[in-house]
């Protein structure tokens, strides 16, 4: 069964909370010793218990105020969250049980208004902002949410022995792509899904080849197995919008005995917001947010749709971008457009774009100093792609580095100059394609003799800009063409914040 079904149930000690039922009538407050406000109002509230009647719930120390006597223990947050106290100092006023005004942090002339006291605080400040309530930390409202069954979440939960060790759990349940994973308890799913306004309940589509339901929820769930941070959902769920998309063809990626797995370019504000890397080892390890998104990614297809591999997954060597393969454009270093505006949207929008790519294969030019001689160099390698005899061939993604990049941009080049270039340079004559010529028995047939043919479909080459700055060494990501029925397109989608 998939894991993106399945939460793991907690192992939670709960403090519970000493506190009566709310009043019917009068007035409650809510404070913290830890809040200077609330300290600053402890006199009031003491002349308020004295005068009018106050009831008083405090979050962190039950001495607190002194001036107060009987107040109520509030440090297990029971009443703060049944109250939806924000800020702290808040005095309530109820009638007849029900809440009728409210005011937060101290302000004299809202405290005596909400009171009917005038001449009311006189010797404090006319006003002070107040602190956040203990309720609403993170960590704290999502353990108080699941204590009142206030979660909204539909998995089902997986209870977890006391002597059975997560990771091996995990494992044995078939939900890892053969790392560690982080636990997907409640409290984390319930952080994660912080990271976007989206319904939980929200079907983003279908995930191949199972063609399960993958709602907001559930890819939540694989985000918080793969280590993301909440702030990186929205670009994991534009990815998974992605490569469902029916010209993406994820079933076929999956399926195919060929190299490919998803490749997530990012681009646009949302690189720099949640500090993707598109500089130096762009592509390699150690950057939390590449790595998390491209491995969330590969575990909602693997949990939710069940594309396991020496299953339906059936590649005969696969590569090593099947457990992450994410990165983002370095825009900022481009004298070029950024690929997502290439592909339609608007500059300043963040997006992803998911390619069904191989490895990497790198170019070395390190004597290359005008732009026509690194064009053909560039050209030389994208022609051995797939098989030198194969023609129109696979797709390719170019990764061009910054000190290639400068040599473009120093000779005036656009990427359209670039592309058209390499288009030009990437035509081989269909003799050199037939099966058998240059001793290779791979080939195409005897009719392409004669006629020119471009390795690339149109479009099927793109361009993008990322590396360090040290280094004149570029790289090719094949990809798994359309130019066949079963083939793939890349798939560009904006990121919806």
């Amino acid at each position: 069964m998939a894991a993106g079904q399945f939460i793991l149930a907690q192992r939670l000690t709960w403090r519970m909370a000493v506190a009566d039922d709310l009043p019917q009538n009068g007035l409650v407050a809510v404070v913290k010793r830890d809040c200077p406000t609330c300290v600053l109002a402890a006199p009031v509230l003491g002349d308020l218990a004295r005068n009018v009647g106050l009831t008083v719930y405090t979050q962190d120390d039950p001495s607190f105020p002194e001036t107060v006597p009987g107040r109520i223990d509030d440090t297990g947050l029971d009443v703060s969250h049944r109250l939806k106290i924000e800020i702290v100092p808040t005095l309530i006023r109820f009638a007849a049980g029900r809440e009728v005004a409210r005011t937060y942090g101290w302000d004299r002339g809202e405290w005596q208004r909400l009171t009917g006291i005038a001449e009311f605080g006189r010797d404090l400040p006319d006003a002070r902002p107040g602190c956040g309530a203990r309720n609403v930390e993170p960590g704290v409202i999502e353990r108080l949410k699941i204590r009142f069954n206030e979660t909204g979440l539909s998995s089902r939960r997986i209870e977890i022995g006391e002597d059975e060790d997560e990771q091996e759990a995990m494992f044995a349940r078939g939900w890892s792509d053969g790392l560690p994973l982080v636990p997907p308890t409640e409290e984390r799913v319930l952080r994660m899904l912080d990271g976007t306004a989206r319904d939980p309940q929200e079907v983003v589509g279908q995930v191949p080849p199972a063609l399960a339901a993958a709602t907001v929820e559930k890819i939540a769930i694989n985000a918080v197995m793969a280590g993301c941070k909440p702030e990186y959902l929205p670009v994991v769920l534009a990815a998974v919008e992605a490569v469902l998309e029916e010209s993406f063809a994820m079933h076929g990626v999956l399926a195919t005995t060929m190299f490919v797995g998803p490749v997530v370019i990012v681009n646009g504000p949302v690189r720099r917001g949640i500090g993707m890397n598109a500089k130096g080892n762009a592509l390699g390890q150690s950057n939390r947010a590449n790595a998390a998104i491209g491995r969330a990614l590969q575990l909602v297809i693997r949990n939710i749709g069940e594309g396991r591999p020496q299953e339906v997954d059936r590649a005969t060597l696969g590569n090593p971008g099947k457990l992450t393969y994410c990165f983002a454009e370095d825009e900022e270093g481009s004298s070029w457009e950024p690929l997502s505006v290439e592909r339609g949207l608007k500059p300043g929008q963040s997006a992803v774009t998911v390619f069904a790519g191989y490895g990497l294969q790198g170019i070395v030019d390190q004597k290359s100093r005008d732009p026509e001689s690194l064009a053909k160099s560039f050209a030389g390698s994208l022609k051995a792609l797939s098989n030198v005899k194969h023609a129109p061939s696979c797709d390719a993604l170019l990764v061009v580095c910054p000190e290639h990049h400068r040599t473009f941009k120093n000779a005036g080049w656009s990427k359209a100059r670039l592309y058209e270039e390499l288009y030009r340079l990437c035509e081989i004559p269909g003799g050199e394609l037939v099966a058998g010529a240059r001793g290779i028995a791979e080939g195409g047939p005897q009719s392409l003799d004669g006629k020119i043919v471009n390795k690339f479909r149109p479009g099927g080459l793109m361009i993008v800009r990322a590396g360090g700055d040290a280094g004149m060494f570029s790289g090719i990501i094949a990809g798994w063409s359309a130019g066949g029925p079963r083939g793939s397109l890349p798939v560009t989608k904006e990121v919806r914040n």
